[in-house]
C-alpha cells in the first residue's frame, strides 16, 4: 500500500511540476508575431483591427498633454517611465523581465495582455484547436480581465460597461475550431 501511495505522490509531483513549469515558460512574443497570422482577409484580420483601436497606441497616450499635466499634478516626473502608468499601457512593462521574448516596449496593450503570452500557443497546429491553445496559455478575455484596467482607480475614469465595450475590440477568428 505503501508502494502505491509512494508512486501516486510521485505521479502528482511530476504533474504539477510540469503545469508549473509550462506556466513560467511561456514568453511573450509581441504583436509582430502574431500578425503573422492574424492579419489575412480570410481570417478576420484581428492585427489591424487592434491597429485601429485605442489599445494599440495606449503606450503613446502616456506622453500627451493630459498625461504630462496630469503627472504634474501628482508628483510624477514622466508617466511614459511610471509603473502606475505603465501597468495598464504597456503588455511589455506588464510582463516580467523573464517572460520577455520578441515583445516590443512601444506596443501599448498588445494581443498578449488581452490573450495571454503567445509563445506556447502560436503554432497553427495549436491555434486550430481552442482546448489546446488554452492547455498552451491561450487566455480567453473577459470582464474580470478588462477591469483589471478599467476600473475607478485609472485616473481618467470613464463609465465601463464591458458589453458595450466589448464589440469594439472583438476580432473573431472565421477559422478556428471551437
Amino acid at each position: 500500500m505503501k508502494i502505491k501511495k509512494g508512486i501516486l505522490l510521485i505521479c502528482l509531483v511530476m504533474l504539477f511540476g510540469n503545469v508549473i513549469l509550462a506556466q513560467a515558460t511561456y514568453k511573450y512574443i509581441g504583436a509582430d508575431k502574431c500578425k503573422l497570422c492574424h492579419n489575412k482577409p480570410a481570417t478576420g484580420e484581428q492585427y489591424k483591427k487592434w491597429t485601429e483601436e485605442p489599445h494599440s497606441k495606449a503606450i503613446a497616450t502616456l506622453s500627451s498633454q493630459k498625461a504630462m499635466d496630469y503627472a504634474k499634478k501628482n508628483n510624477i516626473e514622466d508617466p511614459s517611465k511610471e509603473a502606475k502608468c505603465l501597468k495598464c499601457h504597456s503588455t511589455y512593462d506588464r510582463a516580467e523581465a523573464n517572460q520577455r521574448a520578441t515583445i516590443l516596449p512601444a506596443e501599448g496593450v498588445s494581443c498578449e495582455t488581452c490573450h495571454g503570452p503567445g509563445s506556447s500557443y502560436k503554432s497553427p497546429v495549436i491555434m486550430k484547436n481552442k482546448a489546446m491553445a488554452m492547455k498552451a496559455g491561450l487566455i480567453v478575455p473577459d470582464k474580470q480581465l478588462c477591469i483589471q484596467c478599467h476600473n475607478k482607480d485609472n485616473p481618467f475614469p470613464k463609465d465601463f460597461d464591458y458589453e458595450a465595450s466589448l464589440p469594439k475590440v472583438l476580432h473573431p477568428n472565421s477559422q478556428r475550431a471551437n
